[in-house]
């Protein structure tokens, strides 16, 4: 299929100083890209199609899965993102809840086929496609196809093809603390097949409400309800049950607790393909509601600048924020607010093996990213009302006063330690992201 093929100009060598001269500089690097305008994004053999048949089929028991919404709820969501480019393709989505997330990555040599376009689509996995991918033997051929409107499925002259559906709002939300989440995770451990088989064979039947942890003991590990040092934290560990039938099929299984433990990711290892299955820290709060990344969306970043960053990108394209400010010299915090708007607005994934992040291409405003975080939107009503108030700042101590609704609510930064007195963060003493009353002393600390 003739297309136009993704090419652009890069350069990093610079010899302006000024920090706006640097961001024109990179602005005009970025508009020189230009992108093909094929419909079809990737055409090939697939060449592990048995694994990869059984974790697409966890993959949308997963989206289809909740632990914490009503039949009504579950209506309106839909099913996984694909993205093909870089040589690449992934399968991601979340659970109804969004407490869930999992994607399968479809590794270089996973494919034999030809990435005519980059680009990304958001379809609905139906349940003819999903008892198609049930039937899919070992030694079988499977050929897949991703446009911009549909995904197909291609195997003996017949064809599955999924139509391109909405992507539900929620799961922007919980793109943004997933990959947030992620940069905040290290490697702990990994387990051959036998080790995993073992361990899996230790969760506790029903719904568990408790925390429970990964420990060893001798050479096996388990699953208990008794904390012993440096065990990984694992919230809702009954929600685990969704990757019980892939793990008889896997290599080995890496694990990656999130630094405060609020999620943990477990790899599962095929050859040349990956299913990458996260977990928050209580089955109850989806990855959409922690607002997690909310203290670094508060200091505005221009427009034109992340619009040519979108321009610049391709998907599965690898975006290192250190590598990124060294040649291009700009302050590498810009250029990781940069990421973390990008993330807030479902442009940037992570990838935990390669330790950095990649771009996936949705369609996107702006103005999205206040409308899907209520606390953001109502900190910056604080300050547009004039409501607050800081009566110290120095050196890293900031005190203020924010007018509540009959209420006068106090706000006391200091250094790493920040409280408040209002409801929601006596309720979630910061677990959860800060307040709105926060968020609004720090944007106002920062303009002044």
């Amino acid at each position: 299929m003739a297309s136009e093929t993704l090419s652009y100009k890069y350069n990093s060598q610079s010899s302006i100083t000024s920090t706006k001269g640097k961001e024109n500089l990179l602005l005009s690097k970025f508009n020189e890209v230009e992108k093909g305008n094929s419909p079809c994004f990737f055409w090939g053999k697939l060449n592990n199609p048995y694994e990869l048949s059984r974790c697409l089929i966890t993959l949308s028991n997963t989206v289809q899965s909740s632990f914490n919404l009503s039949p009504f709820q579950l209506a309106l969501l839909k099913d996984p993102i694909v993205t093909a480019g870089n040589n690449q393709i992934r399968f991601e989505g979340f659970s109804h809840c969004a407490g869930v997330y999992a994607r399968v990555d479809v590794l270089e040599n996973g494919q034999d086929g030809e990435f005519i376009e980059n680009g990304t689509t958001n379809v609905d996995f139906n349940t003819p496609l999903i008892s198609e991918l049930g039937k899919i033997k070992k030694n079988d051929d499977l050929v897949l196809s991703v446009g911009e409107k549909e995904v197909g499925f291609h195997k003996e002259g017949d064809s599955f093809i999924e139509r391109k559906v909405p992507l539900p709002s929620k799961w922007i939300k919980g793109l943004t603390t997933v990959q947030h989440y992620f940069s905040e995770s290290d490697y702990a451990l990994t387990l051959n097949r036998i080790q995993a088989l073992q361990l899996f064979k230790t969760i506790p039947n029903g719904k568990v409400k408790t925390d429970y942890f990964l420990i060893k003991r001798g050479n096996k590990y388990l699953f208990s309800p008794l904390k012993s040092n440096s065990a990984v934290c694992i919230g809702g560990i009954h929600r685990l049950k969704l990757l019980q039938p892939l793990i008889p099929l896997i290599n080995e299984m890496r694990i990656y607790p999130q630094k405060d433990m609020q999620s943990v990711t477990f790899i599962l290892c095929f050859n040349d393909l990956n299913f990458v299955f996260s977990i928050s820290r209580d089955f109850w709060r989806g990855f959409s509601g922690e607002g997690a990344a909310l203290e670094s969306l508060i200091e505005d970043l221009p427009e034109n600048l992340i619009k040519a960053f979108d321009n610049y990108s391709y998907t599965n394209q690898t975006f290192n924020p250190t590598l990124m400010s060294f040649e291009e010299h700009i302050d590498v915090s810009k250029i990781d607010k940069l990421a973390t708007k990008l993330s807030a607005m479902g442009l940037l994934g992570y990838d935990l093996e390669n330790n950095g992040f990649f771009y996936r291409r949705l369609p996107f405003k702006l103005d999205r990213i206040m409308s899907l975080n209520p606390r953001l939107k109502g900190a910056e009503k604080l300050l547009l009302e004039g409501k607050v108030e800081i009566i110290l700042k120095k050196d890293n101590e900031i005190e203020a006063k924010v007018e509540g609704s009959g209420v006068q609510h106090y706000v006391i930064i200091k250094g790493d330690t920040q409280k408040c007195t209002c409801t929601w963060f006596s309720k979630n003493q910061g677990e959860r992201g800060a307040c709105k009353h926060i968020l609004a002393v720090k944007k106002k600390a920062k303009d002044n």
